[in-house]
């Protein structure tokens, strides 16, 4: 009988290769932190503003979307990017009665609203320009009482009518030219001047029921031909 003889059976391990290094995008360098923080601001010299760091004071700008202006004494909301680079985004409370609140835009601007109605109220509303336009379809302005101090005005209108109750005009020259006027009175229509001078080129009309021409030094009537009766 016949044996077999098992020997163990060796597993060949291969040797480890050595592994590849994995290229990787170098990293960017590390730049300062970027956060918001409040911030109380103060006047610095030359009439900037600035915010106090610690034991240290930095200047700060303005924000394009900061329209309110800041001032020193506001709790304002800052941004910065780099040591002394610091931005005011917003100014977050002001002390009542400390300073006129502006709003201030550099460059042309515009204000624009889309399917709405545009509303001003105020106590008081001022308008200070060095031209002033402006353009409607219609216009209604109602005033209860109305003060226009100008030195030139002029006013092109195809109609224009007045309604009121009293018209009181005092102005030093007058000067009125028209193809037609008509003038209607229903009351008394009295003329006080020193010299009264009526020109017609073609005929001169007064009618009345009653013709009353008082002089009290001399009446003359000159023409070529006079008519009474």
């Amino acid at each position: 009988m016949k044996t077999t003889a098992h020997h163990p059976v060796r597993c060949a391990t291969a040797a480890p290769r050595s592994a590849r290094p994995i290229d990787a995008d170098p990293a960017p360098p590390a730049g300062p932190p970027e956060r918001c923080w409040t911030a109380l601001l103060e006047a610095g010299r030359n009439g900037t503003l600035c915010v106090r760091q610690g034991a240290q004071v930095a200047a700060v700008r303005t924000a394009a979307g900061c329209l309110l202006v800041p001032a020193a004494g506001d709790t304002v909301l800052c941004f910065g990017t780099a040591p002394g680079d610091i931005w005011v985004l917003s100014v977050l409370e002001r002390c009542a009665g400390t300073q006129e609140r502006v709003l201030r835009c550099s460059g042309d601007t515009r204000l624009v609203v889309e399917g709405g109605q545009l509303a001003l109220e105020a106590d008081q509303l001022h308008l200070a320009s060095h031209r002033l336009g402006v353009r409607a379809a219609t216009a209604t302005v109602s005033l209860d009482s109305t003060e226009f101090i100008g030195e030139r005005v002029r006013m092109i209108a195809g109609t224009v009518k007045l309604v009121g109750s009293l018209l009181s005009t005092v102005v030093d020259r007058v000067n009125h030219f028209s193809q037609h006027y008509l003038r209607t009175t229903k009351g008394l229509d009295r003329v006080n001047a020193a010299h009264i001078e009526c020109d017609a080129t073609e005929l001169l009309h007064l009618r009345g029921e009653h013709a009353l021409i008082n002089g009290a030094k001399l009446v003359k009537t000159r023409g070529a031909q006079i008519h009474f009766g």
